[in-house]
């Protein structure tokens, strides 16, 4: 399922331009253009995402114990 930036924004938390400062770095799913002017992203990527943020968190929650 595609989703448009403004739920990418809810799912994430991130600001419009966090989101793309992050595309920037090579850190964060890049887009995918479905027209001139029409942007949307892979659900499933930015679970996946979400999910090694929060796998990234726990590793070193682990490694202070």
């Amino acid at each position: 399922m595609m989703i448009k930036l403004k739920d990418v924004q809810k799912m994430t938390s991130l600001s419009r331009s966090s989101i793309y400062a992050y595309i920037d770095k090579g850190i964060f799913p890049t887009q995918v253009k479905l027209g001139a002017r029409s942007v949307a992203w892979k659900n499933e990527e930015i679970i996946a995402w979400l999910e090694s943020r929060i796998s990234a968190r726990d590793a070193a929650n682990s490694s202070t114990y």
